[in-house]
Protein backbone atom coordinates (compact mmCIF):
# COMPACT_ATOMS: atom_id res chain seq x y z
CA UNK A 1 0.00 0.00 0.00
CA UNK A 2 0.92 3.01 -1.05
CA UNK A 3 -0.34 6.60 0.29
CA UNK A 4 -0.02 10.36 -1.54
CA UNK A 5 -2.04 13.27 -0.23
CA UNK A 6 -2.93 16.63 -1.96
CA UNK A 7 -3.45 19.38 -0.18
CA UNK A 8 -6.20 20.42 -2.90
CA UNK A 9 -7.10 17.53 -5.93
CA UNK A 10 -9.71 17.90 -8.47
CA UNK A 11 -12.11 14.66 -7.81
CA UNK A 12 -14.81 13.29 -9.92
CA UNK A 13 -17.15 15.22 -7.60
CA UNK A 14 -15.20 18.62 -7.73
CA UNK A 15 -11.95 19.82 -5.84
CA UNK A 16 -11.69 18.96 -2.61
CA UNK A 17 -8.99 19.64 0.01
CA UNK A 18 -6.33 17.91 2.37
CA UNK A 19 -7.08 14.89 -0.11
CA UNK A 20 -5.29 11.02 0.92
CA UNK A 21 -4.96 8.77 -1.93
CA UNK A 22 -4.15 4.78 -0.63
CA UNK A 23 -2.67 3.17 -3.89
CA UNK A 24 -2.37 -1.00 -4.27
CA UNK A 25 -1.72 -2.62 -7.20
CA UNK A 26 -1.71 0.54 -9.36
CA UNK A 27 -5.08 0.93 -8.36
CA UNK A 28 -6.70 3.38 -5.94
CA UNK A 29 -8.68 1.65 -2.90
CA UNK A 30 -9.27 4.75 -0.99
CA UNK A 31 -9.85 8.50 -1.82
CA UNK A 32 -10.29 10.42 1.58
CA UNK A 33 -11.23 13.95 1.49
CA UNK A 34 -10.85 16.44 4.34
CA UNK A 35 -7.84 14.12 5.98
CA UNK A 36 -4.41 13.96 7.51
CA UNK A 37 -1.25 13.58 5.73
CA UNK A 38 0.69 11.86 7.94
CA UNK A 39 3.39 9.72 6.65
CA UNK A 40 1.82 9.51 3.04
CA UNK A 41 3.68 11.57 0.02
CA UNK A 42 3.04 14.81 -0.46
CA UNK A 43 1.91 16.07 -4.03
CA UNK A 44 2.37 20.00 -3.86
CA UNK A 45 -0.18 22.55 -5.76
CA UNK A 46 -3.77 21.38 -7.29
CA UNK A 47 -3.45 17.35 -8.24
CA UNK A 48 -5.72 16.63 -11.88
CA UNK A 49 -6.00 13.23 -13.14
CA UNK A 50 -3.25 11.75 -15.43
CA UNK A 51 -3.77 13.50 -18.82
CA UNK A 52 -4.64 10.87 -21.60
CA UNK A 53 -3.08 11.69 -25.38
CA UNK A 54 -5.19 10.13 -27.52
CA UNK A 55 -3.17 10.46 -31.00
CA UNK A 56 0.65 10.45 -31.07
CA UNK A 57 3.07 9.34 -33.99
CA UNK A 58 5.97 9.05 -31.95
CA UNK A 59 8.83 9.47 -35.20
CA UNK A 60 6.85 12.57 -35.45
CA UNK A 61 8.63 14.21 -32.67
CA UNK A 62 11.85 14.67 -35.01
CA UNK A 63 10.00 17.28 -37.29
CA UNK A 64 9.54 19.79 -34.68
CA UNK A 65 11.33 23.17 -35.58
CA UNK A 66 12.26 21.64 -39.30
CA UNK A 67 9.70 22.11 -41.33
CA UNK A 68 8.58 26.05 -41.12
CA UNK A 69 11.78 27.78 -43.33
CA UNK A 70 9.22 28.19 -46.55
CA UNK A 71 5.58 28.49 -45.60
CA UNK A 72 4.38 25.22 -47.42
CA UNK A 73 1.09 22.77 -46.87
CA UNK A 74 0.23 19.91 -45.44
CA UNK A 75 1.09 17.85 -48.32
CA UNK A 76 4.90 19.19 -48.05
CA UNK A 77 5.12 18.71 -44.54
CA UNK A 78 4.74 14.86 -45.43
CA UNK A 79 7.20 15.15 -47.94
CA UNK A 80 9.62 15.89 -44.89
CA UNK A 81 7.91 13.42 -42.82
CA UNK A 82 8.23 10.78 -45.31
CA UNK A 83 12.23 11.28 -45.51
CA UNK A 84 12.51 11.19 -41.31
CA UNK A 85 10.16 7.45 -41.46
CA UNK A 86 12.49 6.30 -44.80
CA UNK A 87 15.91 6.33 -42.14
CA UNK A 88 14.31 4.66 -39.29
CA UNK A 89 14.88 1.36 -37.90
CA UNK A 90 13.63 -0.45 -34.45
CA UNK A 91 16.69 0.70 -32.58
CA UNK A 92 16.41 4.37 -33.72
CA UNK A 93 12.63 4.12 -33.57
CA UNK A 94 13.24 3.11 -29.76
CA UNK A 95 15.51 5.33 -29.03
CA UNK A 96 13.01 8.33 -30.72
CA UNK A 97 10.14 7.12 -29.10
CA UNK A 98 11.06 6.24 -25.61
CA UNK A 99 12.80 9.89 -25.57
CA UNK A 100 8.75 11.86 -27.05
CA UNK A 101 7.06 9.21 -24.21
CA UNK A 102 9.51 10.86 -21.62
CA UNK A 103 8.53 14.19 -22.48
CA UNK A 104 5.13 12.95 -22.70
CA UNK A 105 5.32 11.73 -19.36
CA UNK A 106 7.46 15.66 -17.84
CA UNK A 107 3.81 17.17 -19.70
CA UNK A 108 1.51 15.25 -17.17
CA UNK A 109 0.32 12.34 -19.60
CA UNK A 110 -0.21 8.94 -18.13
CA UNK A 111 -1.12 7.41 -21.61
CA UNK A 112 -0.86 7.17 -25.39
CA UNK A 113 -2.63 5.88 -28.43
CA UNK A 114 0.08 5.36 -30.54
CA UNK A 115 -1.24 5.30 -34.61
CA UNK A 116 1.29 2.76 -35.82
CA UNK A 117 1.93 2.43 -39.27
CA UNK A 118 5.66 2.25 -39.73
CA UNK A 119 6.09 -1.03 -39.85
CA UNK A 120 8.35 -2.85 -42.14
CA UNK A 121 12.59 -2.32 -43.53
CA UNK A 122 12.68 0.81 -45.78
CA UNK A 123 12.40 -1.61 -48.86
CA UNK A 124 8.92 -2.91 -47.48
CA UNK A 125 10.41 -6.19 -46.58
CA UNK A 126 9.20 -7.61 -43.19
CA UNK A 127 12.08 -7.99 -40.13
CA UNK A 128 12.93 -11.13 -39.01
CA UNK A 129 10.25 -10.47 -36.33
CA UNK A 130 7.59 -8.68 -38.33
CA UNK A 131 6.32 -6.41 -35.58
CA UNK A 132 10.14 -5.36 -34.40
CA UNK A 133 8.91 -1.59 -34.94
CA UNK A 134 5.49 -1.93 -33.18
CA UNK A 135 7.42 -3.76 -30.09
CA UNK A 136 10.44 -1.17 -30.13
CA UNK A 137 7.47 1.38 -29.44
CA UNK A 138 6.00 -0.91 -26.49
CA UNK A 139 9.15 -0.96 -24.92
CA UNK A 140 9.62 2.69 -25.29
CA UNK A 141 6.67 3.39 -23.13
CA UNK A 142 7.71 1.26 -20.72
CA UNK A 143 11.14 2.74 -20.23
CA UNK A 144 9.21 6.02 -20.04
CA UNK A 145 6.59 5.08 -18.36
CA UNK A 146 3.49 5.51 -19.41
CA UNK A 147 0.55 3.20 -20.30
CA UNK A 148 0.33 2.54 -24.07
CA UNK A 149 -2.33 1.13 -26.27
CA UNK A 150 -0.75 0.26 -29.51
CA UNK A 151 -3.04 1.48 -32.48
CA UNK A 152 -2.02 -1.32 -35.48
CA UNK A 153 -2.56 0.71 -38.46
CA UNK A 154 -3.72 -0.59 -42.02
CA UNK A 155 -2.50 1.15 -44.58
CA UNK A 156 -2.84 -0.78 -48.20
CA UNK A 157 -2.72 2.19 -50.92
CA UNK A 158 -0.32 5.10 -52.03
CA UNK A 159 -3.36 7.20 -51.81
CA UNK A 160 -6.52 8.45 -53.81
CA UNK A 161 -6.61 10.13 -57.35
CA UNK A 162 -9.47 10.59 -59.96
CA UNK A 163 -8.97 7.32 -61.70
CA UNK A 164 -8.69 5.95 -58.26
CA UNK A 165 -6.22 4.09 -55.92
CA UNK A 166 -2.98 4.96 -56.28
CA UNK A 167 0.14 3.00 -56.29
CA UNK A 168 2.44 2.80 -52.80
CA UNK A 169 5.08 5.06 -53.60
CA UNK A 170 9.16 3.95 -52.18
CA UNK A 171 8.49 5.14 -48.40
CA UNK A 172 4.55 3.82 -48.12
CA UNK A 173 5.76 0.18 -48.78
CA UNK A 174 7.15 0.07 -45.48
CA UNK A 175 3.66 1.22 -44.04
CA UNK A 176 1.64 -1.13 -46.17
CA UNK A 177 0.93 -5.02 -45.77
CA UNK A 178 0.24 -6.84 -48.58
CA UNK A 179 -3.54 -7.35 -48.05
CA UNK A 180 -6.11 -7.05 -44.71
CA UNK A 181 -5.66 -10.91 -44.19
CA UNK A 182 -1.77 -10.36 -43.66
CA UNK A 183 -2.13 -7.11 -42.13
CA UNK A 184 -4.70 -9.01 -39.23
CA UNK A 185 -1.82 -11.83 -39.10
CA UNK A 186 0.65 -9.44 -38.39
CA UNK A 187 -1.74 -7.78 -35.54
CA UNK A 188 -2.66 -11.00 -33.94
CA UNK A 189 0.94 -11.76 -33.01
CA UNK A 190 1.09 -8.46 -30.72
CA UNK A 191 0.50 -9.48 -27.21
CA UNK A 192 -1.12 -7.14 -24.40
CA UNK A 193 0.89 -6.59 -21.08
CA UNK A 194 1.59 -4.82 -18.21
CA UNK A 195 0.77 -1.29 -19.62
CA UNK A 196 0.14 -2.54 -22.59
CA UNK A 197 -3.21 -2.62 -24.85
CA UNK A 198 -3.71 -3.83 -28.83
CA UNK A 199 -5.98 -1.64 -30.90
CA UNK A 200 -6.07 -1.63 -34.44
CA UNK A 201 -6.76 1.58 -36.87
CA UNK A 202 -7.31 2.45 -40.33
CA UNK A 203 -4.62 5.21 -42.07
CA UNK A 204 -7.31 7.26 -43.93
CA UNK A 205 -10.30 6.24 -46.42
CA UNK A 206 -7.60 7.64 -48.59
CA UNK A 207 -5.00 4.26 -48.06
CA UNK A 208 -8.25 1.41 -47.60
CA UNK A 209 -10.60 0.90 -50.26
CA UNK A 210 -14.47 0.64 -48.98
CA UNK A 211 -14.11 -3.03 -49.94
CA UNK A 212 -10.94 -2.96 -47.61
CA UNK A 213 -12.48 -1.56 -44.95
CA UNK A 214 -15.89 -4.01 -44.79
CA UNK A 215 -13.14 -6.74 -44.64
CA UNK A 216 -11.40 -5.27 -42.14
CA UNK A 217 -14.29 -4.98 -39.85
CA UNK A 218 -14.53 -8.48 -39.85
CA UNK A 219 -10.97 -9.32 -38.64
CA UNK A 220 -10.44 -6.36 -36.16
CA UNK A 221 -12.64 -8.32 -33.72
CA UNK A 222 -9.83 -10.71 -33.27
CA UNK A 223 -7.11 -9.44 -33.11
CA UNK A 224 -7.85 -6.34 -30.93
CA UNK A 225 -7.15 -7.24 -27.03
CA UNK A 226 -8.06 -4.78 -24.77
CA UNK A 227 -9.75 -2.40 -26.76
CA UNK A 228 -12.66 -2.65 -29.40
CA UNK A 229 -11.57 0.54 -30.93
CA UNK A 230 -10.99 1.65 -34.29
CA UNK A 231 -9.10 4.89 -35.60
CA UNK A 232 -9.01 6.70 -38.40
CA UNK A 233 -7.88 10.51 -39.99
CA UNK A 234 -10.38 11.64 -40.92
CA UNK A 235 -11.22 14.45 -43.09
CA UNK A 236 -8.65 16.26 -41.97
CA UNK A 237 -8.02 18.21 -45.10
CA UNK A 238 -10.64 19.05 -48.00
CA UNK A 239 -8.16 17.42 -50.69
CA UNK A 240 -9.68 13.97 -49.10
CA UNK A 241 -12.55 14.95 -49.23
CA UNK A 242 -12.49 16.43 -52.82
CA UNK A 243 -10.67 13.06 -53.47
CA UNK A 244 -13.72 10.80 -52.47
CA UNK A 245 -16.62 12.76 -53.71
CA UNK A 246 -15.09 13.11 -56.97
CA UNK A 247 -14.56 9.28 -57.01
CA UNK A 248 -17.53 7.93 -55.21
CA UNK A 249 -19.64 10.85 -54.64
CA UNK A 250 -19.55 10.15 -50.98
CA UNK A 251 -17.90 12.19 -47.88
CA UNK A 252 -15.22 9.77 -46.21
CA UNK A 253 -17.61 10.05 -43.26
CA UNK A 254 -20.28 8.07 -45.69
CA UNK A 255 -17.64 5.38 -46.32
CA UNK A 256 -17.08 4.37 -43.55
CA UNK A 257 -20.95 4.09 -42.76
CA UNK A 258 -21.25 2.07 -45.58
CA UNK A 259 -18.49 -0.17 -44.47
CA UNK A 260 -20.56 -0.59 -40.99
CA UNK A 261 -17.44 1.29 -39.38
CA UNK A 262 -19.42 4.68 -37.72
CA UNK A 263 -20.44 3.77 -34.71
CA UNK A 264 -19.48 3.91 -30.70
CA UNK A 265 -15.91 2.04 -30.84
CA UNK A 266 -14.70 4.48 -33.87
CA UNK A 267 -12.01 7.70 -32.96
CA UNK A 268 -12.56 10.17 -35.72
CA UNK A 269 -8.94 12.20 -35.47
CA UNK A 270 -9.27 15.46 -36.75
CA UNK A 271 -12.88 15.14 -37.97
CA UNK A 272 -12.51 18.78 -39.55
CA UNK A 273 -14.23 18.99 -42.94
CA UNK A 274 -17.36 17.63 -41.82
CA UNK A 275 -20.90 18.37 -43.35
CA UNK A 276 -23.94 18.15 -41.12
CA UNK A 277 -25.03 14.64 -42.36
CA UNK A 278 -21.22 13.69 -41.40
CA UNK A 279 -21.81 15.35 -37.92
CA UNK A 280 -25.02 13.44 -37.66
CA UNK A 281 -23.65 10.27 -38.75
CA UNK A 282 -20.59 10.75 -36.41
CA UNK A 283 -22.95 11.70 -33.14
CA UNK A 284 -25.67 9.69 -33.73
CA UNK A 285 -23.68 6.52 -33.27
CA UNK A 286 -21.55 8.36 -30.04
CA UNK A 287 -18.10 8.13 -31.49
CA UNK A 288 -15.50 9.84 -30.11
CA UNK A 289 -13.82 13.14 -32.17
CA UNK A 290 -10.61 13.23 -31.01
CA UNK A 291 -9.09 17.01 -31.85
CA UNK A 292 -5.41 17.58 -31.72
CA UNK A 293 -5.39 21.44 -31.57
CA UNK A 294 -1.62 22.36 -31.87
CA UNK A 295 -0.88 20.15 -34.99
CA UNK A 296 -3.96 21.05 -36.48
CA UNK A 297 -3.05 24.64 -36.06
CA UNK A 298 0.52 24.00 -36.92
CA UNK A 299 -0.52 22.13 -40.20
CA UNK A 300 -3.01 25.10 -41.37
CA UNK A 301 -5.73 22.14 -41.40
CA UNK A 302 -8.53 24.43 -40.28
CA UNK A 303 -11.04 24.30 -37.37
CA UNK A 304 -13.13 21.66 -36.67
CA UNK A 305 -16.93 21.48 -35.12
CA UNK A 306 -16.26 20.18 -31.66
CA UNK A 307 -19.64 21.80 -30.36
CA UNK A 308 -21.84 20.43 -33.10
CA UNK A 309 -20.29 16.99 -32.41
CA UNK A 310 -20.88 17.12 -29.04
CA UNK A 311 -24.65 18.36 -29.65
CA UNK A 312 -24.91 15.42 -32.13
CA UNK A 313 -24.30 12.97 -29.39
CA UNK A 314 -20.15 12.13 -30.12
CA UNK A 315 -17.72 12.47 -27.37
CA UNK A 316 -14.00 14.27 -27.21
CA UNK A 317 -10.11 13.38 -26.78
CA UNK A 318 -7.53 15.08 -27.40
CA UNK A 319 -3.93 14.25 -29.31
CA UNK A 320 -0.83 15.76 -29.82
CA UNK A 321 -0.80 13.71 -32.76
CA UNK A 322 2.47 15.18 -34.65
CA UNK A 323 4.00 16.66 -31.98
CA UNK A 324 4.81 20.20 -32.64
CA UNK A 325 3.90 20.83 -28.85
CA UNK A 326 3.72 18.29 -26.44
CA UNK A 327 1.93 19.61 -23.68
CA UNK A 328 -1.79 18.91 -22.50
CA UNK A 329 -2.66 22.32 -21.58
CA UNK A 330 -2.29 24.00 -24.86
CA UNK A 331 -4.33 20.92 -25.97
CA UNK A 332 -7.02 22.06 -23.78
CA UNK A 333 -6.80 25.27 -24.56
CA UNK A 334 -6.74 25.18 -28.16
CA UNK A 335 -10.19 22.83 -28.09
CA UNK A 336 -11.82 26.44 -26.72
CA UNK A 337 -9.59 29.17 -28.40
CA UNK A 338 -10.31 27.68 -31.65
CA UNK A 339 -13.97 27.94 -30.98
CA UNK A 340 -13.81 31.26 -29.68
CA UNK A 341 -11.94 32.30 -33.12
CA UNK A 342 -14.79 30.11 -35.21
CA UNK A 343 -17.84 31.25 -33.12
CA UNK A 344 -16.51 34.75 -32.05
CA UNK A 345 -18.27 33.39 -28.12
CA UNK A 346 -16.19 32.73 -25.34
CA UNK A 347 -17.01 29.68 -22.85
CA UNK A 348 -18.31 27.19 -25.60
CA UNK A 349 -16.68 24.16 -22.80
CA UNK A 350 -16.94 24.34 -19.34
CA UNK A 351 -13.28 23.97 -17.43
CA UNK A 352 -14.86 20.64 -16.40
CA UNK A 353 -15.93 19.45 -19.99
CA UNK A 354 -12.57 20.04 -20.97
CA UNK A 355 -10.70 18.27 -17.80
CA UNK A 356 -12.84 15.21 -19.32
CA UNK A 357 -11.54 15.45 -22.80
CA UNK A 358 -8.35 15.19 -21.74
CA UNK A 359 -8.17 13.36 -19.30
CA UNK A 360 -11.25 10.10 -20.02
CA UNK A 361 -10.05 9.69 -23.42
CA UNK A 362 -8.04 6.71 -22.47
CA UNK A 363 -11.34 5.04 -21.09
CA UNK A 364 -12.05 4.49 -24.44
CA UNK A 365 -8.99 2.94 -25.75
CA UNK A 366 -8.49 -0.28 -23.20
CA UNK A 367 -7.72 1.42 -20.13
CA UNK A 368 -11.61 1.60 -18.41
CA UNK A 369 -10.27 2.40 -15.46
CA UNK A 370 -8.31 6.05 -16.80
CA UNK A 371 -10.15 8.99 -15.85
CA UNK A 372 -11.26 10.82 -13.31
CA UNK A 373 -9.62 10.31 -9.69
CA UNK A 374 -12.15 7.60 -7.88
CA UNK A 375 -11.87 4.54 -6.03
CA UNK A 376 -11.34 1.78 -8.49
CA UNK A 377 -9.11 3.97 -11.09
CA UNK A 378 -5.91 3.73 -12.22
CA UNK A 379 -3.74 5.79 -9.85
CA UNK A 380 -2.65 8.20 -12.92
CA UNK A 381 -2.45 11.55 -11.35
CA UNK A 382 -0.68 14.71 -12.18
CA UNK A 383 0.55 17.51 -9.43
CA UNK A 384 0.64 20.96 -11.06
CA UNK A 385 2.02 23.72 -9.38
CA UNK A 386 0.31 26.52 -8.34
CA UNK A 387 2.89 29.64 -7.52
CA UNK A 388 4.86 29.79 -10.92
CA UNK A 389 4.53 32.80 -12.77
CA UNK A 390 1.93 31.41 -15.05
CA UNK A 391 -0.26 29.91 -12.52
CA UNK A 392 0.77 31.95 -9.54
CA UNK A 393 -3.14 34.32 -8.87
CA UNK A 394 -5.01 31.63 -11.21
CA UNK A 395 -8.68 30.17 -9.09
CA UNK A 396 -8.15 26.56 -9.07
CA UNK A 397 -10.88 25.47 -11.52
CA UNK A 398 -8.99 27.53 -13.96
CA UNK A 399 -6.00 26.42 -13.48
CA UNK A 400 -5.85 24.77 -17.06
CA UNK A 401 -6.21 27.91 -18.52
CA UNK A 402 -3.13 29.50 -17.49
CA UNK A 403 -0.58 26.53 -16.36
CA UNK A 404 1.47 24.58 -19.16
CA UNK A 405 3.96 21.31 -19.21
CA UNK A 406 6.62 23.58 -17.18
CA UNK A 407 4.42 23.19 -14.26
CA UNK A 408 4.00 19.96 -13.56
CA UNK A 409 5.93 18.93 -10.61
CA UNK A 410 4.89 15.34 -10.03
CA UNK A 411 3.53 12.58 -12.10
CA UNK A 412 2.20 9.38 -10.91
CA UNK A 413 1.57 6.07 -13.63
CA UNK A 414 -0.32 3.09 -12.45
CA UNK A 415 0.39 4.28 -8.59
CA UNK A 416 4.54 4.62 -9.75
CA UNK A 417 6.34 8.09 -9.47
CA UNK A 418 7.59 8.78 -13.10
CA UNK A 419 8.41 12.54 -12.39
CA UNK A 420 9.02 13.94 -8.76
CA UNK A 421 10.03 17.88 -8.44
CA UNK A 422 9.95 18.03 -12.64
CA UNK A 423 12.49 15.23 -12.89
CA UNK A 424 11.63 12.34 -15.35
CA UNK A 425 13.54 9.36 -13.71
CA UNK A 426 15.38 8.75 -17.01
CA UNK A 427 17.01 12.08 -16.18
CA UNK A 428 17.86 14.37 -18.81
CA UNK A 429 14.83 14.30 -21.55
CA UNK A 430 15.93 17.34 -23.35
CA UNK A 431 19.48 15.55 -24.48
CA UNK A 432 17.78 11.99 -24.99
CA UNK A 433 15.46 13.89 -27.38
CA UNK A 434 18.65 15.37 -29.03
CA UNK A 435 20.53 12.30 -29.04
CA UNK A 436 17.79 10.45 -30.70
CA UNK A 437 16.91 13.31 -33.16
CA UNK A 438 20.01 14.74 -34.40
CA UNK A 439 21.80 11.64 -36.02
CA UNK A 440 18.33 11.14 -38.43
CA UNK A 441 19.04 15.32 -39.48
CA UNK A 442 22.94 14.27 -39.61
Amino acid sequence: MTSYWASRAWLADGIRERVTFEVSEGVFTAITPESDSGDAYLLPGLVLPGFANDHSHAFHRALRGRTHADGGTFWTWRTAMYSIAAQLDPDSYYQLARATYAEMVLAGYTSVSEFHYLHHGPDGAPYADPNAMGQALIQAAQDAGISITLLDTCYLHGGLGPAGYLELDHVQTRFADANVSAWAERVSQLKSDDGVSIGTAVHSVRAVTPAELAELRQHAPHVQQGTNAHHIHLSEQPAENDATLAHFGRTPTQLLADAGLVDADLTAVHATHLTEEDIALLGGAGTTACFCPTTERDLADGIGPAPELVAAGARLSLGSDQHAVIDPFEEIRGLEMNERLRSLRRGTFTPMQLLDAATTGATFRGWQHCGPLQVGNLANLVAVRTGSPRTAGCSDEQLIFGATAADVDTVVVRGEIKVADGQHVLGDVGQLLADAIGPLWD
